[in-house]
C-alpha cells in the first residue's frame, strides 16, 4: 500500500478561520483575511468551534490523496464515505494482473493461494472469448486497485474516527493511519483531529470494545 498527498487547500488554517469569523462578523471575509491574526489565535478558534460542534467551516478545506495497492475489499469500504470524490482504476478497461492483497492470516494458506492462481488463469482464458467488462465478474475482493480520493476535512475527521478504531478491519485502518500521517505533516494542527472516535468522546461506543477506553452501554 502506498499513499501520497497530491494536493490540499493552501493555508487551510486561515481559510477555516476566515469562514468561521464570517459567520459572526459584520465585516466581509475579504476584510477578515486582511487582519493577519497569529496562527495560534486562529488554531484556538478552530479548536473551540470543533469542541462546540460548529464543524461546517471545516468543509472549506480539502485533501486529495493518491492511493495505490489496496484491495477491492478495502476500496468498497472506503467509498461508503459518500461525501468524497473518487476516481478508481476500472476493471472494465484495464486488464487485471496477479496483484493481490492477502490478509496476514492467509499468507501461508496454500489453498487460498491456489484458488487465486486458478481464478487468474480462468480470467485470462475468459479474456480470449469475452470482454473485460464480463470477465471481471470472476475477480476476487483481494484484487489490488488504485484510486484518487478527494475529501473535505469534516468528512475526513468523521471517516478517520471510524476507520482508525481498533474494531475496523486491518487494511482500511492501515490506510487511514497513512492518511493521518500525511495530514499531520502538512498541517499538524488539523492532523490532530484525525483520531478514533473513542478519543473524541472519552469512552468507547462499540458493542465489542478493544479495552483501550471505558466502555459505555448505549443500548
Amino acid at each position: 500500500m502506498e499513499v501520497r498527498l497530491l494536493g490540499a487547500t493552501p493555508d487551510p488554517i486561515r481559510v477555516i478561520y476566515t469562514a468561521a469569523r464570517t459567520c459572526y462578523s459584520s465585516r466581509s471575509p475579504i476584510e477578515i483575511m486582511a487582519e493577519h491574526p497569529s496562527k495560534p489565535k486562529m488554531v484556538r478558534l478552530i479548536k473551540r468551534l470543533f469542541a462546540i460542534g460548529h464543524h461546517s467551516v471545516l468543509e472549506h478545506v480539502s485533501f486529495t490523496f493518491a492511493i495505490a495497492g489496496i484491495s477491492r475489499s478495502c476500496s468498497h469500504q472506503l467509498v461508503r464515505h459518500r461525501l468524497a470524490s473518487y476516481s478508481q482504476q476500472s476493471q472494465r478497461y484495464v486488464t487485471q494482473s496477479t496483484s493481490y492483497i492477502i490478509p496476514p492470516d492467509l499468507k501461508r494458506d496454500r489453498r487460498f493461494q491456489t484458488a487465486l492462481l486458478n481464478l487468474y488463469e480462468l480470467y485470462r482464458d475468459l479474456l480470449k472469448r469475452v470482454e473485460k467488462e464480463d470477465a471481471r465478474y470472476l475477480l476476487p475482493n483481494a484484487q489490488a486497485t488504485n484510486l484518487v480520493m478527494t475529501m473535505n476535512l469534516r468528512e475526513l475527521i468523521h471517516a478517520s474516527s471510524l476507520r482508525l478504531c481498533y474494531r475496523a478491519q486491518w487494511e482500511i485502518r492501515a490506510l487511514f493511519q497513512r492518511i493521518r500521517k500525511l495530514v499531520r505533516e502538512f498541517e499538524p494542527a488539523l492532523g490532530a483531529f484525525l483520531k478514533p472516535r473513542c478519543q473524541h468522546l472519552g469512552f468507547c461506543p462499540e458493542e465489542e470494545p478493544c479495552g483501550r477506553y471505558r466502555w459505555v452501554d448505549r443500548r
